[in-house]
């Protein structure tokens, strides 16, 4: 079996939720490249390969064949760039980038230089999601007419770096949250949005970023979904799910409260102990499917909704669920898609025109609240 030569850049919170997927015999991780010298380090221990100390010294790697980009967002672009001129395929994290500008400036550099670029991890990519989309395609039980989303969670106060709490910089729940929500909702409602009404929460000047939004989006086809979100740390949606958190895990309900609390001593001192690399870090494995809370998707016959154990359908007359074996390896949807696109030349789902599509929903909800207007879209992508 062919393997995957991987260079890691940044070695973060995205890289460390994304590791455990590269366990797969697919992919070997040959490479990495961060400026923190403990997570140099740590990665040197973990996988026994180099860590260098940027990007242009990793890109110079032969050994390097594909470049997973996990730095802060608005780096994004320039590193995708830089990393398709020298000839790799690219992973990069989502939101893909800033501005759609940028979005197609990744592309057209991965057109160019004739190598894949994908955009992930979203939660478009979990299993559940994946077979809702097949069961939809299947006809069985008509056209999508609504999808409901709902999420709940204390993202706002999870320790944050300042730009992370920087909404120029790609901070707050929209660039962070939306992407996946609004990647979920496209996949499973066709993918053409046509227009966005949203409005925006920043309620707390200490984080002075959007922590809340609630959006309207209008497919071509006559479809329409609504999105809310709250990263506040007050309800947690995890509560319909099962108390199944986001990354696949049991969660304890008697640790409601917990987020704000360690927010009182110095955040960057916990944020780099919480960090790859870090004094209390530790990898975190998926007992059940990953979720990115209620999604609920009601066709003409039936209303779909993907749960950590596979996909419980609510028909006329009838509701089962049917279930999805327990994920093996966290997050190998990513990798079988980077596979299929590096090794087989398939075309990949999450393309970077799918990528910049997603974006397009997230400017448009920004732009929605701060103006009290529907927002048009220009540049979705279909699937």
């Amino acid at each position: 079996m062919r393997k995957l030569k991987l260079g890691v850049v940044g070695l973060g919170r995205a890289f460390s939720a994304m590791a455990p997927a590269f366990r797969d015999p697919r992919v070997e991780v040959v490479a990495a490249a961060d400026p923190r010298p403990e997570a140099r380090s740590r990665f040197s221990r973990d996988f026994g390969a180099q860590a260098f100390e940027s990007i242009e010294l990793l890109c110079a790697d032969p050994r390097v064949e594909v470049v997973y980009i996990a730095t802060p967002h608005q780096f994004h672009a320039d590193q995708a760039v830089a990393a398709c001129s020298a000839g790799k395929h690219v992973l990069v994290e989502k939101p893909m980038a800033l501005e759609i500008v940028d979005c197609h400036r990744m592309s057209d550099a991965a057109a160019k230089n004739g190598v894949q670029l994908i955009v992930g991890h979203s939660h478009s990519y979990d299993a559940p999601v994946l077979r809702a989309r097949k069961l939809i395609e299947s006809g069985a039980f008509g056209a999508v007419k609504m999808i409901t989303a709902l999420n709940f969670t204390d993202f706002l106060y999870r320790p944050r770096r300042p730009e992370e709490l920087d909404t120029s910089k790609g901070g707050g729940a929209v660039f962070n949250q939306a992407a996946h929500q609004v990647d979920m909702v496209r996949l499973l409602g066709g993918g053409l949005v046509k227009s966005v009404r949203a409005s925006t929460g920043a309620w707390d000047p200490s984080r002075p970023t959007e922590g809340a939004y609630s959006c309207l989006m209008t497919f071509e086809d006559g479809a329409f979904a609504h999105l809310t979100y709250s990263g506040y740390a007050h309800f947690d949606s995890d509560e319909l799910c099962g108390w199944i958190g986001e990354m696949g895990q049991k969660k304890d309900p008697a640790s409601y409260g917990m987020a704000r609390k360690p927010l009182q001593g110095d955040e960057q001192e916990l944020k780099a102990s919480r960090n790859y690399g870090g004094r209390d870090f530790s990898f975190q494995d998926s007992t059940f499917h990953q979720h990115f809370g209620v999604l609920i998707v009601s066709c003409e016959r039936a209303d779909l909704r993907p749960l950590p154990e596979g996909v419980m359908i609510y028909a006329d007359g009838e509701k089962h669920l049917e279930a999805l074996p327990p994920p093996g390896i966290p997050r190998v949807e990513v990798i079988d898609e980077l596979y299929e696109a590096v090794v087989d030349g398939r075309a990949p789902l999450h393309s970077g025109r799918w990528a910049a599509a997603t974006l397009e929903v997230c400017l448009a909800i920004l732009r929605s609240a701060r103006d009290g207007k529907d927002v048009r879209l220009e540049n979705q992508s279909g699937k």
